[in-house]
């Protein structure tokens, strides 16, 4: 599994303890990790806006299978991811949610508050969700009697997406195109989703942002 992290600008601080414990947890699950940053106050600037783009980028053309983002109080992330065809985004504050997130929504992002109860252990509970989030098979349900309807339902849900959604490729180009440019902007992004880009019209799309 290729994942990607990525954190805005006011969490930019968090990102050195993020990105040790996921590689630690996905390197002992053969996983491998993409850092796109924010990694310090003076890396390219990203607000959760720009996750959204970023984040729906990478995983529509399958340049990654998973997003782990995160702003101050995880909400912002969660609804820039959640606002894409293709995306489907938890809300993560403890090693409960990642579980029953993976068992019973099997999305493929999730969004963490690296600000709210970020104090003293959290490194330990950055670890713990993310041991919770990746280790196993995803989908088998909790309680493990409900797996049929839990996994009808996030079926349902994917549907309703796609059927409410314009054409995502339609959908970015008709978006503000700074927004986009500052967005794909940042050489670890680009590094991350050319290397493993799967689909010819968004890595088309992303070059002529970067050279308009």
């Amino acid at each position: 599994m290729k994942i990607a992290l990525m954190n805005e600008f006011s969490q930019a601080s968090k990102n050195a303890i993020a990105l040790k414990e996921l590689e630690d947890v996905a390197g002992e699950l053969g996983h491998t990790v993409y850092n796109t940053g924010m990694c310090d106050d003076n890396d390219h600037y990203l607000t959760y806006i720009h996750l959204g783009i970023m984040g729906s980028l990478l995983l529509n053309s399958k340049a990654v299978d998973f997003v782990v983002s995160g702003c101050g109080t995880g909400q912002g992330a969660l609804m820039s991811l959640n606002a894409y065809p293709g995306v489907n985004c938890g809300y993560c504050i403890d090693p409960a949610d990642a579980f029953l997130f993976a068992q019973i929504n099997n999305g493929n992002a999730l969004s963490i508050p690296f600000a709210k109860g970020f104090g003293w252990g959290a490194e330990l509970n950055i670890r713990y969700i993310f041991e919770k989030a990746f280790t196993g098979t995803r989908g088998q349900g909790y309680p493990p009697e409900r797996k049929e309807s839990q996994v009808r339902n996030a079926g349902i849900l994917d549907h309703i997406k796609e059927a409410t959604c314009k054409n995502y490729l339609d959908g970015l180009k008709a978006i503000d195109p700074e927004l986009v440019k500052v967005a794909v902007t940042g050489e670890r992004f680009q590094a991350c989703f050319f290397e493993n880009c799967r689909d010819q019209e968004l890595a088309d799309f992303v070059r002529g942002v970067l050279d308009s």
